[in-house]
């Protein structure tokens, strides 16, 4: 005896562009696509045991997806919204919506002013002050990692910016430095030399207590933990602009404008034959 026949499906034109659009987007979950592949094969006039082995699925597969189409054809839901999962009841949440908007005001706040000797909120902290304010019974950190993760608060991250500057001329001195930037390959055939000159300043003098030991078959090499702290020391560096060569670095224990005049110095002093110098630099930490 034959089987039923599946409930037919028909698609409009605007519902099949609509599905076949979903498909082709590389945004579009897996999932999705896949059940928008079996209402399109649907409308094709396929029965559930066809488009499960085209599609490599179950027959039940197939069957949900048609039926589920179908039964929400009069909800007027959009193509995407009739291609989720129904709603699951769920249990009720733990804490409230004022509970968790307190934990976001506390997570935005200095940790310090709540006598914290920490620079940022970890989730235990976060845990412990809830308790602390009486704003929860109990909460663990990691139900705290949840919720902060959910409203993408990120305490435990810092991004530096760079306050614009005031400087009337500042796109007349941007301009002229690009321009000495572009035009470096040109004037380097000529004799001159272009450098970009910074510093870093502390950088640690350290010594390790014993040796690297080197690599060996299954043992990445090694370095001792322990270390002997010889004081700073300031390094002033060129960059080439047309080469890209590190030229004339010097490291000393200070950084005065001394020793960065001493440093130009050497750098004019390593190339007697150019024929001009041009030195892009910050103020060295001075106005």
């Amino acid at each position: 005896m034959p089987g039923l026949l599946p409930n037919p499906l028909y698609l409009t034109e605007t519902e099949r562009s609509e599905l076949e659009e979903l498909i082709k987007k590389h945004s579009t979950p897996q999932q999705i696509a896949l059940r928008a592949r079996i209402i399109l094969l649907a409308d094709e006039s396929k029965n559930h045991r066809q488009i499960a082995l085209e599609l490599k699925i179950s027959r039940d597969t197939a069957r949900h997806w048609r039926q589920r189409w179908l039964d929400l054809a009069g909800d007027e839901k959009s193509v995407p919204e009739r291609l989720q999962d129904a709603p699951r009841s769920g249990s009720p949440p733990t804490f409230t919506a004022e509970q968790v908007t307190h934990l976001f005001a506390i997570t935005c706040e200095d940790p310090r002013t709540s006598d914290r000797p920490i620079s940022h909120w970890t989730s235990r902290e976060l845990a412990d002050e809830l308790v602390k304010r009486n704003i929860v019974e109990s909460i663990s950190p990691r139900h705290v990692g949840r919720l902060l993760d959910e409203a993408d608060l990120k305490p435990h991250q810092i991004r530096y910016w760079l306050t614009p500057s005031n400087d009337e001329n500042f796109d007349e001195k941007v301009k002229d430095i690009s321009e000495l930037y572009i035009t470096a390959p040109e004037r380097a055939k000529q004799g001159e030399r272009t450098l970009s000159t910074d510093e870093m300043t502390g950088v640690q003098a350290l010594e390790r207590k014993a040796p690297d030991l080197p690599l060996a078959p299954g043992k990445v090499q090694r370095r001792e933990f322990e270390y002997t702290r010889h004081g700073t020391q300031a390094l002033i560096v060129n960059l080439d602009v047309v080469t890209g060569q590190v030229v004339s670095p010097t490291c000393g224990d200070t950084r005065t404008e001394k020793d960065f005049a001493n440093h130009i110095e050497e750098t004019i002093d390593c190339d007697p034959e150019a024929t001009r110098w041009h030195i892009v630099m910050d103020g060295l930490g001075h106005p």
